[in-house]
């Protein structure tokens, strides 16, 4: 979900860069429509209900790791050509800015809903304990929405950078997975808040396993060509459904986030998710979608459409979800996908032919 990296990969190497525009559109569409669906209004209590819940997002559930593992693939060479300081001002600059205005935008359409709400209902009146509100809709964009990416990113870069002599160290991996499997585990026990998007620490590992794949990248190129198609599809269906029975047990043991990315089924289902679009390489129709100028322009607006435009289309249906049956279920989840990313990828579009394409990432 980088800027630049993500958006345009090393020329000298591009011939080995072709799975990136598959991983990362794929992984996109994933995002976004794990955004739109509605799991907050959404809540069964039959047997197929919760198991078709659980299905669904774990199908869905490999975009975020798939997206740190690109990060650090294309990351890995410049640490070695940039001093920290020129690297976080070139990241700053690309990155901190469209993501502040479009998080600043989101919270804007927040406060601009509790200013309708308190005019139509209450005369202008927002109440006493507004500033607590306020403070929750700060947490609500920057530690709970697609907003917590960045921050986190930065986090994890500024930490890879103090240790950038021992990034090719398997010890200082090591180390940095063991910090993965203690949240995997709080998981459980909840001893700090368990929800991978403030999981500070939980995401470096996959930067750093990035970064070895493209120090290894013909050696693992190799690997991959000698692996079966089949023994990755069968792996993944495998841990689909080993992530699909750890949601459901999550879930009757009320979990506080039962889909969480850092479940370690989820991890190896990612991985083997990573591995099998790096083994197709090239999916030609992803390219009508222009991956490179657009994945983090989407990135950054679909959850503004999805929190502020949705609600808007579908309160006039006047429809109970609950009472929809498991068809019209598909259909309804399916539509909020669409109309969210075709609507910001039209966004993103406009935006990239105008002089404001910076805010898009460009």
């Amino acid at each position: 979900m980088e800027s630049k990296e993500l958006g345009t990969a090393t020329k000298k190497n591009n011939k080995n860069f072709n799975f990136i525009d598959g991983i990362r559109c794929i992984a996109m569409i994933t995002i976004v429509m794990e955004h739109a669906i509605s799991l907050d209004i959404y809540h069964p209590t039959d047997k197929l209900g919760i198991l078709i819940v659980c299905a669904w997002t774990q199908l869905i559930k490999f975009g975020t790791i798939c997206f740190f593992l690109l990060a650090g693939f294309l990351i890995g060479e410049k640490f070695m050509v940039y001093t920290p300081a020129e690297y976080m001002k070139r990241r700053m600059g690309t990155t901190i800015g469209p993501w502040f205005f479009w998080s600043v935008v989101f919270l804007l359409t927040m406060l601009a809903n509790d200013l309708v709400k308190a005019v139509k209902f209450s005369g202008g009146d927002f109440g006493p304990n507004y500033a607590a509100d306020f403070m929750e809709h700060l947490r609500a964009v920057y530690l709970f929405s697609n907003f917590w990416f960045i921050p986190n990113f930065l986090i994890c870069i500024g930490i890879l950078l103090l240790f950038r002599k021992y990034l090719y160290s398997n010890l200082f991996g090591a180390i940095l997975l063991l910090l993965t499997l203690f949240y995997t585990v709080n998981i459980y026990f909840e001893w700090i808040e368990p929800r991978h998007s403030v999981a500070l620490f939980g995401f470096i590992f996959f930067l750093w396993l990035g970064a070895q794949i493209n120090k290894n990248l013909k050696q693992f190129d190799v690997f991959m060509n000698k692996v079966p198609y089949l023994l990755i599809i069968f792996l993944l269906l495998v841990f689909f459904v080993l992530g699909t029975k750890e949601e459901l047990y999550l879930t009757t043991v009320k979990s506080t986030d039962p889909y969480n990315t850092l479940r370690i089924t989820n991890i190896i289902y990612s991985l083997l998710c990573f591995a099998l679009l790096y083994k197709i390489k090239e999916i030609k129709v992803i390219s009508f979608l222009k991956p490179r100028e657009t994945t983090f322009g989407v990135y950054l607006i679909h959850f503004i459409l999805v929190a502020s435009l949705l609600p808007m289309i579908f309160v006039s249906l006047k429809f109970s979800v609950a009472t929809l049956s498991l068809g019209e279920l598909v259909l309804y989840q399916f539509g909020r996908f669409v109309i969210v990313y075709i609507l910001t990828y039209l966004i993103v579009m406009g935006i990239n032919r105008t002089k404001a394409s910076w805010l898009v990432g460009r």
